[in-house]
């Protein structure tokens, strides 16, 4: 149990039993040592490809167009 505490907290998610088994074929003779392991590896990538996708710019187009003409008014630009 001190090695679950030190790697932090889980949660269980359930997967249909035909897919598990089709990932535990395919992991075989790789890096993962668990179906689990490669799940939770998948999933990082596909929320990080998320997260980056559809990551917000701070100012939209027509916001960065006002503020450049308000700086050329003020003679910054």
């Amino acid at each position: 149990m001190e090695e679950k505490a030190r790697r932090g907290k889980y949660t269980t998610v359930s997967i249909p039993v035909t897919l598990y088994e089709r990932i535990k074929r395919m992991i075989e003779g790789t890096g993962f040592t668990s179906v689990s392991q490669f799940v939770t590896y998948v999933l990082r990538e596909v929320v990080a490809s998320y997260e980056k996708e559809h990551q917000e710019e701070p100012f939209t187009e027509e916001e960065k167009k006002e503020i450049l003409e308000k700086l050329r008014r003020l003679g910054y630009i």
